[in-house]
């Protein structure tokens, strides 16, 4: 069975390495703008029999149970990886055999790059992953099983990854796609997706802060 898993902190308290840019109260639009998008893109992937948050979050767990995702409730947030491993865990324990994890701030990530991913994790052990735009984190992993080794993100996670892959004799499959690679978390992953000009959602709140006249573009 294969699941989709997506990881929500609490919005209130997002993208502080925006914090110099927007205020809390733009970032936190910003966040949801981010996880209605991702959300609406994991809803109409055909090839995943479940998809599931893992979250304390109460607006995230509504939105969820709108979409029919099911609700990985954790009793406390101490990290990313705490988050995604609790929730892998979790979701082999209603009968996951192979668990995408997925983040909230892809603002280009699209249904059909989220089913390519899970066509490639068929056999078991493997795992798939899509790197972060500057090669060293992780931005999608996929294990086959789900608690095949523990999770990495952040700078450097990749190459954690790649060694656990190696140590548990999982096959690996490095994937590159820019719209999962470009991430919301610095302000020139701001400048990045306006180069790139693509409407959306996103985009358009991004313009409608006044974002771009702080950036100086």
């Amino acid at each position: 069975m294969r699941y989709i898993l997506i990881p929500v902190k609490d919005l209130t308290r997002a993208k502080q390495r925006l914090a110099g840019l927007m205020s809390q109260e733009e970032r936190t639009a910003l966040a949801w703008a981010l996880l209605e998008s991702t959300f609406a893109a994991a809803a109409e992937v055909r090839n995943a029999d479940k998809t599931a948050i893992v979250t304390l979050y109460p607006p995230a767990i509504e939105l969820a149970e709108k979409y029919q995702f099911e609700v990985i409730l954790e009793k406390q947030q101490i990290s990313e990886s705490v988050s995604v491993d609790f929730g892998s865990r979790e979701a082999g324990l209603r009968g996951a055999t192979s668990v995408l994890r997925l983040p909230i701030d892809l603002p280009l990530i699209r249904t059909d790059d989220i089913e390519s991913l899970l066509n490639m994790g068929g056999t078991s052990p493997s795992t798939v992953i899509v790197p972060s735009r500057d090669g060293t984190g992780t931005n999608a992993i996929l294990r086959n099983p789900p608690d095949l080794f523990p999770s990495h993100f952040g700078p450097g996670s990749l190459e954690k990854h790649l060694a656990e892959a190696r140590r548990t004799g999982a096959a690996c499959t490095l994937v590159e796609n820019y719209r999962i690679a470009l991430d919301i978390d610095e302000p020139e992953d701001i400048q990045e997706l306006l180069r790139v000009a693509v409407e959306s959602q996103i985009s358009d709140l991004l313009h409608g802060t006044g974002v771009i006249d702080r950036l100086k573009l």
